[in-house]
């Protein structure tokens, strides 16, 4: 397999729309998101990728399919309940690195740094001297948590990313399995660039 994940900036991201929001939905399915997804949803939630000129998507390709991508923009242009985590702070100097999805077969050739590169380099360019991303906190004993689960943390401090002690957000989606959306903590964590 030869992947080649390639940037895409506001308007060069509508071709990716549709794609993006099948591989979103079939990734977060897993642990620990449970996501259970709706492409209508999803297509709509992504064009604030598309709409937007300082946003980036960085995208994963096996030739031409979609296998993987990564997005952000900057915090200040990001859902409210994330900016919220930060009101002790000025977000005007952060860069969000949203989410990053890729499909299982493709993990383990280096997708996940590229992503992060892509999105450091353009937050850079942007001039922005921050950059955060955050992810859902699940208790370790949830019945759904496989028992050879790994999780990123060690990738991410790898990456010069940190915990920022207090500064969660709650966002809210249907878990596989239930009837309503509920709430799930996202703690957030930092890096300087």
């Amino acid at each position: 397999m030869s992947l080649q994940v390639r940037p895409y900036v506001g308007q060069q991201i509508a071709p990716l729309i549709a794609g993006l929001a099948a591989l979103r939905i079939a990734v977060f399915r897993d642990w620990p998101y449970l996501y259970d997804g709706d492409l209508a949803y999803e297509q709509d939630y992504l064009r604030v990728y598309r709409d937007n000129p300082r946003a980036i998507v960085a995208a994963a390709f096996d030739g031409d399919r979609l296998v993987g991508a990564a997005t952000g923009l900057p915090l200040a242009d990001a859902d409210a309940e994330f900016q919220t985590a930060f009101a002790a702070r000025n977000i005007a100097d952060i860069f969000y690195c949203a989410e990053s999805v890729l499909l299982p077969g493709y993990r383990g050739q280096g997708a996940g740094h590229r992503f992060f590169d892509l999105r450091e380099d353009h937050a850079r360019a942007l001039g922005y001297t921050q950059a955060c991303f955050c992810g859902v906190i699940r208790p370790d004993d949830h019945p759904a948590r496989p028992h050879d689960y790994q999780p990123l943390d060690p990738f991410w401090r790898k990456r010069g990313y940190v915990p920022l002690p207090g500064v969660t957000a709650q966002f809210a989606w249907r878990d596989l399995g239930a009837e309503e959306e509920s709430a799930k903590p996202m703690q957030f964590w930092m890096r300087s660039l």
